[in-house]
């Protein structure tokens, strides 16, 4: 009862295991990686934060309001001296004390900026910071679309090649199997049954090492995606097929992300020349004030005129006007380093422009030769395991020997991985060429 017991819990947990293994085709795998890696949620951020930063630009638009207040003790008043003519006695000087012990303030004060060509101009760049993060969020999501497709391929290539390999050890296994037979009937040498058992066991190890290969992949692939490193899953096989429409139409390279987002930072580096040049206009603003102010020999706080604490008030309103006159040409070199960032800036565009052009091209004559490669290995393959296959049934009747059927499974072997490696250029390049195009989200529709 304690072993069926023990069965029971084992077939329990190995059937939930089961079930957490999860089919992931590759817009699941997109979804996931946008919704969850680090890059995509940090780059959405940044969106949000662009928000933050641009009504930070329109609050100096927009009036300031503050309130003021101080409380003063004079434990010493300061005394004057003044003629005392004024009082009656000439040629003398009277000593009189100014102030009172205790000072009091309180009131509100008003800041409009009426006109300054900075403000106005970094309110224009508002929208163009708000594009520029729209963009880098963009290429952001496409970087993490590109690494995650590629993974994601050779994650499924080397799963075709386990899968390959443990067929060709199953198959070899039979024919170990009836080799060991022969050599027991003494049909077989025991270099025969021999040479059998050193090809499983070099299958066996490329079995291994692949096995390998692909756990590092997948754990990649999970990083990248923003996964759960213990999370389990399968690859559909409708995954691996050759899309020949990609070829068709050459791209707009002023569509693409990069180049857009280098054209956006140029629009907000004239925005910041304009925006320097501004510091050579005039600027007007209007402020405006009311307050309070509160003196006696007491504190003024809830004192009355009964204890000598008088209150008033008082308000002002005016404009300020401010008007650059020499600046020691400091604002003329900061144009001058603005101009340099822009010029700089269109030398890099320039060169984007035919780095981008040059991915298009090259991802074009990789596909290109990549399904001329696909098609000469699909049909070796499938001639060598023709080959394969006749060569073990001649074995089997005597008609050929047992060297002549391990090169034919090697060959055979061989060819079925160069087909997959093609395959695996193919859609590496194919990525490639998506991105080329400016349509890697087409991937997640």
């Amino acid at each position: 009862m304690r072993n069926l017991f023990i069965i029971s819990l084992l077939t329990l947990a190995l059937s939930a295991k089961a079930q957490d293994v999860k089919e992931l085709t590759l817009k699941d795998a997109l979804r996931y990686a946008l919704e969850n890696k680090a890059e995509a949620k940090k780059a959405k951020l940044e969106m949000e934060k662009s928000e933050y930063k641009i009504q930070e630009v329109r609050s100096l638009a927009l009036p300031q309001i503050t309130a003021n207040g101080g409380l003063t003790y004079n434990p010493v008043l300061q005394t004057s001296v003044i003629d005392g003519s004024a009082f009656g006695a000439p040629g003398t000087a009277i000593q009189a004390t100014f102030g009172q012990k205790w000072v009091s303030t309180a009131g509100i004060g008003l800041d409009q900026t009426l006109f300054d060509l900075s403000v106005f101009t970094g309110l224009r760049a508002a929208k163009s910071t708000r594009e520029f993060y729209q963009i880098n969020n963009e290429l952001t999501e496409e970087l993490v679309i590109e690494r995650v497709a590629t993974s994601y391929y050779s994650v499924y290539v080397q799963r075709e090649r386990l899968a390959l390999l443990d067929s060709t050890y199953a198959n070899t296994a039979k024919v170990r199997d009836i080799v060991q037979g022969q050599y027991n009937n003494g049909i077989a040498k025991k270099i025969d049954l021999d040479r059998i058992v050193v090809q499983l066991s070099n299958i066996n190890a490329d079995r291994q090492q692949v096995s390998n290969q692909i756990q590092l992949q997948e754990n990649a692939l999970k990083f990248y995606m923003g996964m759960p490193i213990e999370t389990q899953f399968t690859i559909p096989k409708s995954e691996y097929e050759i899309n020949l429409e990609i070829l068709s139409d050459a791209p707009n390279t002023q569509n693409r992300t990069e180049y857009l987002l280098l054209k956006k930072q140029e629009e907000l580096l004239e925005y910041q020349k304009t925006a320097i040049k501004a510091q050579l206009y005039p600027t007007l603003s209007l402020f405006a004030g009311y307050n309070f102010l509160g003196q006696g020999p007491e504190m003024p706080w809830f004192a009355k005129p009964a204890a000598g604490v008088y209150w008033s008030d008082y308000s002002s309103v005016g404009l300020t006007m401010r008007v650059p006159i020499f600046t020691g040409f400091g604002t003329r070199s900061k144009i001058k380093q603005a101009e340099s960032d822009i010029k700089l800036l269109q030398e890099d565009i320039k060169d984007t422009e035919l780095s981008l052009d040059l991915d298009y091209r090259n991802a074009r004559a990789q596909i290109e030769n990549n399904l001329v490669i696909i098609s000469n290995q699909k049909e070796n393959m499938q001639l060598a395991m023709e080959i394969t296959k006749n060569t073990k049934n001649n074995y089997l009747q005597g008609l050929a020997s047992l060297t002549d059927l391990l090169d034919a499974q090697n060959e055979s072997l061989e060819a079925q991985n160069n087909y997959t490696r093609a395959v695996l250029n193919y859609k590496i390049a194919e990525v490639a060429l998506i991105k080329s195009r400016a349509e890697l989200k087409s991937l997640i529709k």
